[in-house]
């Protein structure tokens, strides 16, 4: 179970793929596959600054994305997540959308299952999770990573960004629950098929989402709607490297308007940023 009793809780992005947006290719050996001792130290350090949650990914959901066999996303994750298993007693998340990738980092000791699409990429997931009586995330996502692109409310029938994030994710609330999965989270998916000024609106009112009865998941980590919002004025937008600060700002906002959890590739900033929400919620001696 997710104890959520003490604040906010932190999960640590591990990706073993050569193409994600931020750290893609950095504990991937190309023909070599997964530099599992590099993986494990590296989750290990997120342990060790805070992180309760490591969520390992073998395929990048960046915008544009190429799609990965199931074959390889298996290759690139339950190797890790068993000696993950195997090394400690830490909450395991296997960022996925497919039911056979699931099932296998279940097997292999995942505790979690993070599908960016709210059950709605792969219908055999949901079965998969009540079999093994998984935690999951449901994200809100409108369209695949390989074709997303930035929408516009025009082109959704003139709904606020809000209002359809609320809309698809009480969907597949639904559906988890029609299948007696009991530990549901929900994530709004910034940055996932929506424009830079939908991303700020739903950062703006998360707390509506609250409404939905489930604890929110930010994943806010140096998305590329806070280097817009960053960007000097006439000049070029900074790189993924340079929005710390932006991160930690939109993480305490998310924070404050109710989300309970953080995805994040910096645990150590985000777990500093928890402790001050904690610090003003119940104030230190």
């Amino acid at each position: 179970m997710i104890d959520l009793s003490a604040g906010p809780l932190i999960m640590g992005i591990v990706n073993t793929t050569p193409d994600s947006f931020y750290d893609g290719g950095v504990l991937h050996q190309g023909c070599g596959g997964v530099d599992l001792d590099r993986a494990l130290d590296q989750a290990f350090a997120m342990i060790a600054a805070g992180a309760s949650i490591i969520d390992v990914g073998g395929e990048s959901s960046r915008p544009g994305a190429e799609k990965v066999s199931v074959g390889e996303e298996i290759e690139r994750t339950v190797p890790l997540i068993a000696l993950l298993r195997q090394r400690s007693d830490v909450m395991v998340s296997i960022d996925t959308y497919k039911a056979e990738v699931a099932e296998a980092a279940l097997q292999a000791g995942a505790d979690m299952v993070n599908d960016i699409s709210g059950f709605t990429f792969d219908r055999d997931l949901p079965a998969v999770c009540r079999k093994y009586r998984a935690a999951v995330v449901l994200m809100h996502t409108a369209v695949r990573p390989e074709s997303m692109q930035w929408s516009t409310a025009s082109e959704q029938g003139g709904e606020d960004i809000v209002t359809r994030v609320g809309r698809f994710l009480a969907r597949s609330i639904a559906l988890a629950e029609e299948y007696s999965i009991e530990e549901i989270m929900i994530d709004p998916g910034f940055g996932f098929g929506k424009s830079v000024a939908e991303n700020f609106q739903l950062l703006d009112q998360l707390d509506s989402l609250l409404a939905l009865g489930r604890p929110i998941l930010a994943g806010l980590s140096r998305k590329s709607f806070l280097g817009h919002a960053i960007t000097p004025s006439g000049g070029e937008t900074p790189p993924p490297s340079e929005r710390l600060a932006a991160t930690i700002a939109a993480q305490t906002i998310a924070l404050m308007r109710g989300a309970t959890m953080l995805r994040v590739h910096d645990v150590a900033a985000a777990a500093a940023c928890a402790a001050i929400i904690r610090a003003t919620r119940n104030p230190l001696p």
